[in-house]
């Protein structure tokens, strides 16, 4: 080759790297799981948000809920990767602790998302005030029960802060504003709907002056829907669920669920990535941000605002 073309070969390669643009940012999104309604309305927020703020947003997490050491791992190689940021809804608030230390500590903004951390170690947290959640829930249920009897709470992981957060705020309200109101018995779903059934199987068939049920989080309020409408009971045991879902939505119409407390999981997961991207161009995102949840009935359920937050995932 000759001197010349020695000498124009790089002025060329460089010319070539800037006609393709800097390497877009990447933004981790690590999600409690991968497989219920709701973890994919925060998916549609979270590429929403990636694609007007110019990001690629990297969307990984493990099959359940309970799977810590699966996002452990995917935190831990994101961090390897050299991500430019993270949001992560902790499965368990002690478990992800560590794991969320080592990307701070690599310099990388960590925005923590739908259920806390038992640490102050992250740039800022997103959630719903799951506390005011579970009052909005304790209240429905004792209208609906009219104010006196035994009632069930169905619990859905223990070490979930946010669902625990939804699960005090029914209790205390319970007990300061409805002193004829009785939590009769308590049991975990684990985030599954069938367990959710079996709990919920177990919940009518030992206490049969049963007049209410409250479950904290998706799948434990499709399997007491699944129990209630398997016996019948429609008409005798009120049911107050958190979260929705195409099955849930369906129930409130036929009765089997009589109320549900929903989120707006996929302005969550948009604000997620946008507290990230702000912070990397050296904006300072607030420390928290507190959503709203809402009550939903059946004769809510044609309103045009109500439409729109339970099918997120159609947003554009």
């Amino acid at each position: 080759m000759r001197r010349r073309d020695l000498l124009v070969l790089p002025a060329a390669l460089a010319l070539d790297a800037c006609s393709k643009g800097p390497k877009k940012r990447q933004v981790a999104v690590i999600p409690k799981a991968t497989s219920h309604v709701f973890w994919l309305s925060v998916q549609a927020g979270a590429m929403a948000a990636g694609k007007e703020l110019d990001v690629d947003v990297l969307w990984n997490g493990a099959t359940s809920e309970t799977d810590y050491a699966r996002q452990i791992q995917i935190v831990d190689s994101m961090v390897a990767r050299q991500i430019d940021g993270i949001a992560i809804a902790a499965s368990e608030r002690k478990a992800l602790v560590q794991a969320v230390d080592r990307a701070v500590a690599a310099g990388i903004p960590v925005t923590v998302f739908d259920s806390g951390l038992a640490s102050e170690n992250f740039m800022t947290f997103i959630a719903t005030n799951n506390y005011e959640g579970g009052e909005l829930a304790a209240r429905e249920l004792a209208r609906l029960v009219g104010g006196e009897g035994d009632v069930a709470l169905l619990m859905h992981v223990p070490g979930s802060q946010s669902t625990m957060d939804r699960e005090k705020g029914f209790e205390d309200a319970m007990s300061k504003e409805f002193p004829k109101i009785r939590i009769a018995a308590r049991q975990f779903s684990q985030s599954d709907r069938a367990k959710g059934r079996a709990a919920a199987e177990n919940f009518l068939t030992g206490q049969p002056n049963l007049k209410g049920i409250f479950a904290s989080a998706e799948p434990g309020s499709v399997g007491a829907a699944l129990a209630i409408k398997a016996r019948g009971l429609e008409n005798k045991v009120m049911l107050v669920g958190f979260d929705s879902s195409d099955s849930l939505i369906e129930d409130l119409n036929n009765g089997s669920v009589d109320a549900l407390v929903v989120q707006d999981p996929f302005k969550m997961g948009f604000e997620a990535v946008r507290t990230v991207v702000d912070k990397l161009n050296g904006k300072t995102p607030p420390k928290r941000m507190d959503l709203s949840a809402r009550v939903i009935r059946k004769e809510d359920l044609e309103k045009p605002e109500i439409k729109q937050l339970l099918t997120p995932t159609t947003k554009k």
